[in-house]
């Protein structure tokens, strides 16, 4: 895991942290927490995400600037096999092996740009799913951890009812046997 992500991560901790030691209300299974510190929390975890949007944007751009050098040097390599049959054109011989040379050079350069531009849309494809994959793990974590927290929260608030219970009927025993 790289730093931002780690970072993302302990913001995540901390909100389930600041959930579990915040007060709780009575019976409702709420709990209170200070708005303002949440939601620089939250700010910051919005404003880490965009670093990883950078960098498939980032992946795209070196794709298109690969693409850009492979058809730059199918110019030059066009460029240069025009140039060496314009210079063999008296002798026969020489024009027909220009001509094959070129095509190759063509082939290849037109072989190296489909393959680059196919590596890079199927390295960007693979970012942008690992990105997706990442963001839906950690939106899972996180309401996993706010509904073990509410679960937690209600059952306390039930325990603490049930014994309130109990002491009441306690003392309506009591009172009946005064």
């Amino acid at each position: 895991m790289n730093k931002l992500e780690l970072n993302i991560i302990d913001l995540l901790e901390y909100l389930q942290e600041m959930l579990d030691s915040s007060a709780k209300m009575p019976i409702t299974g709420k709990v209170m927490v200070d708005k303002k510190e949440f939601k620089e929390v939250i700010d910051q975890v919005i404003n880490y995400l965009p670093d990883q949007l950078k960098k498939a944007e980032w992946v795209m751009n070196e794709k298109d600037r690969i693409l850009s050098e492979a058809q730059k040097e199918f110019e030059i390599a066009r460029r240069e096999s025009a140039q060496l049959m314009k210079e063999k054109v008296e002798n026969h011989d020489l024009v027909k092996e220009a001509k094959i040379r070129a095509n190759e050079i063509i082939a290849l350069a037109q072989r190296d740009a489909k393959a680059i531009r196919v590596g890079s849309r199927e390295y960007s494809n693979e970012i942008l799913l690992e990105l997706d994959k990442e963001v839906e793990n950690k939106k899972i974590e996180l309401i996993t951890a706010m509904q073990e927290s509410f679960e937690k929260a209600a059952k306390e608030i039930d325990e603490k009812l049930s014994d309130t219970g109990k002491i009441i009927k306690e003392n309506i025993a009591e009172l009946r046997n005064m």
